[in-house]
């Protein structure tokens, strides 16, 4: 792992890449901003335990950094992900949205 980039093995990448609530949890929050396990359990019809796991997966992959704020854990997209990571994601989010309106 590169300090600062956040070089993270791709299989780490396309493995938290690989649930939709994950894809959808980061999906919220790659557009910016700050949001809890609170918030994202609501927006995406998730028990606690399991959102927590989750965004836990999304954290170890280095996708997603925490802060605490009093007794919430507050989630945000790392603004210190390799561009090429960010890229892939980027590519699988627009994808996503693409399938979603075909759909529609």
């Amino acid at each position: 792992m590169r300090i600062g980039a956040y070089q993270i093995p791709m299989q780490d990448l396309l493995t938290a890449l690989s649930d939709p609530t994950r894809r959808a949890a980061l999906a919220l929050l790659w557009g910016g901003g700050e949001h809890c396990v609170c918030e994202l359990m609501a927006r995406l019809d998730a028990s606690q335990s399991r959102m927590s796991r989750h965004m836990k997966v999304l954290r170890g992959a280095g996708l997603v950094l925490d802060r605490r704020d009093a007794q919430w854990v507050r989630y945000r997209r790392n603004p210190d992900l390799a561009p090429e990571r960010a890229a892939v994601i980027d590519a699988v989010l627009a994808a996503e949205r693409s399938l979603e309106q075909e759909v529609a």
